[in-house]
């Protein structure tokens, strides 16, 4: 149950009469609903991961045991990367992306380091290092908080190779159930096989999870964010991804799979029914990312997220070293746009050499652009490497800049931009004031585009990283929309563009609804862009805009989801 939910999230329902005679009770949970459809069938329970390894005893010969685990780390790699031969589009790309993953240099060095310095065993040195970087992620925030858990999957799967074990994730299915799990990483749930799997329940997790993006292309129910879930015996379940209701019995129930949409190919082009046309980029965070979405046929990127070339540095890089990392994301989208978010870091996602002094509440202190109001030069530094790079790359290149509240910030980071050489130059709406506040901040900014990630936390108060709260972040909360259509009719107003960068745009229903609400461009990961591109043509703008504004008037999310569903069929 939801902290904030006021209807009962479980009880025992009225009891029914099963197969064999006797009397079944039923028990409903409710979560948030990820992926649309309704289900049954038999639980599938996915094992904890592994307990964690032992630091003793020490290993007799160090040395030995540094040797061992660069191979562990390639055989898991050559797994993921074999099983992404068997698959293909969003799926496909999970699968390299965390393969590339289980062999990150610095990931493997830092657990080599371990062993020599601290005499730990192979596994525990791994552990350590992968709970290292994971935690390093998280405290990045926003999408990249959301890889923490791709880095305890990697950690997880080499861990089991050196132990000798199998790895931790789904059991081997013959027949078709309902997995039940606290999570599910993203390479789980893109090695899914949807005549097997009729739908996936999870305990943790939130509407923005690779999880919930994945589920979505596979085309089965998911809901996530079902507190209890794993604490009920059940034999059978009921999913329905519509409304957020898990149904578990003690008795078997007669195997149900949701219609699965027709699987179409998506050339990178997007435009409605009517010829509309409308924008639809990947979000990145690497150059691996990069290269992931250029494969999915992303005609550009909606957001770069620059943190990645920060990440456990001590002091921060230089021009030169961010140059070369930004020209890498870049290469791959040659004359295409690509829009560059700006450092955003502070108390709440510490970076070693911003030396971040404590902060009472530090998602409301200084961090994003305000650190640059402290330290202008860092972003001059970032500035100057992003204007060189799109030199370097032949790239498209817009800035925009991340946790801006007012037009005054706005005018000071768009003047930066231009000094720079940069000549289009936006922000990030996430805080409730700026959004507030649009008229003014687009008289200074060329674009605007709207992150529903934290703007949906910070308008509803709630933390998007607690299960608990994770209806409230639902990126449906009619709330939520309305801040959108605030934006949307600013942009109309000023000519100019208003991108969606959140992964609201993941949802292809929710997608149509943003473009409803006058988004101009769709930004989201790689593993959403086909189905987004291809849903988006099934209807014309006017019957987006009529679906928007019903949506609007829905008193809460899963009330929104019925009333655009009605409207568009």
């Amino acid at each position: 149950m939801s902290l904030h939910d006021p209807t009962p999230a479980s009880g025992t329902a009225a009891s029914g009469t099963a197969a064999n005679g006797t009397t079944a009770s039923a028990t409903t949970l409710r979560g948030v609903g990820v992926s649309p459809g309704r289900a049954a069938g038999p639980v599938v329970r996915i094992a904890e991961p592994l307990n964690e390894p032992s630091s003793v005893p020490a290993p007799s010969d160090p040395h030995a045991d540094i040797e061992r685990i660069r191979p562990a780390a390639h055989l898991v790699a050559d797994r993921l990367t074999i099983r992404a031969t068997t698959v293909e589009g969003s799926a496909r790309s999970v699968l390299e992306t965390t393969a590339a993953m289980a062999v990150d240099p610095a990931l493997l060095s830092q657990a080599e380091k371990l062993v020599s310095e601290r005499s730990l065993p192979a596994e525990r040195a791994v552990y350590e290092a992968g709970n290292e970087f994971a935690e390093m992620v998280a405290g990045a925030g926003e999408y990249l908080a959301e890889r923490a858990r791709d880095v305890q999957d990697v950690r997880d799967r080499i861990v089991a190779e050196l132990l000798g074990v199998a790895a931790p994730g789904p059991p081997e299915m013959t027949r078709p159930g309902v997995l039940v799990a606290r999570d599910l990483s993203p390479a789980d749930t893109a090695g899914l096989d949807p005549a097997l799997v009729l739908a996936l329940v999870t305990e943790e997790g939130g509407p923005t999870s690779h999880t919930a993006i994945l589920a979505r292309s596979l085309g089965i129910p998911a809901i996530v964010a079902v507190s209890g879930v794993l604490a009920h015996p059940a034999a059978g379940v009921t999913v329905d991804g519509d409304t957020g209701t898990v149904e578990l019995t003690d008795h078997p129930v007669h195997v149900e799979a949701s219609s699965r949409p027709e699987e179409r190919e998506w050339s990178g082009a997007c435009h409605t029914a009517d010829g509309h046309p409308i924008t639809v980029l990947a979000n990145i965070g690497s150059g691996t990312d990069a290269q992931v979405a250029h494969r999915a046929g992303a005609p550009g990127v909606g957001l770069f997220r620059t943190e990645f070339c920060y990440l456990a540095a001590p002091e921060e890089p230089d021009v030169a070293a961010q140059r070369a990392a930004y020209a890498e994301a870049m290469a791959p989208f040659t004359g295409k746009s690509v829009v560059v978010r700006t450092l955003d870091a502070g108390a709440d996602k510490p970076l070693p050499f911003l030396h971040a002094s404590s902060e009472p509440n530090p998602a409301l202190g200084v961090r994003g652009l305000r650190v640059a109001f402290e330290r202008p030069a860092i972003v001059d530094r970032q500035l100057e490497a992003i204007a060189a790079a799109a030199d370097d790359t032949g790239a498209a290149v817009s800035v925009m800049a991340p946790m801006v509240a007012t037009a005054e910030e706005a005018s000071w980071f768009v003047e930066r931009a231009r000094t720079a050489g940069i000549t289009r130059a936006g922000v990030m709406i996430e805080i409730p004031a700026a959004a507030l506040a649009a008229h003014d901040i687009l008289d200074a900014a060329d674009f605007i585009s709207i992150g529903t990630n934290d703007l949906a936390q910070y308008a509803f108060a709630a933390d998007r990283t607690l299960g608990a709260l994770a209806t409230l972040n639902d990126p449906w909360q009619p709330a939520l929309l309305r801040f959108v259509d605030t934006l949307g009719r600013a942009g109309g107003e000023h000519g100019k563009p208003v991108g969606v960068c959140g992964e609201a745009a993941a949802d292809p229903l929710l997608a149509g609804i943003l473009l409803g609400l006058g988004a101009t461009s769709l930004s989201t990961s790689a593993t959403a862009l086909p189905a987004v591109g291809t849903a988006l043509a099934e209807h014309s703008l006017a019957d987006y805009r009529k679906a928007a504004q019903s949506a609007l008037s829905a008193p809460g999310p899963d009330q929104a989801r019925q009333h655009a569903r009605e409207v568009l069929g």
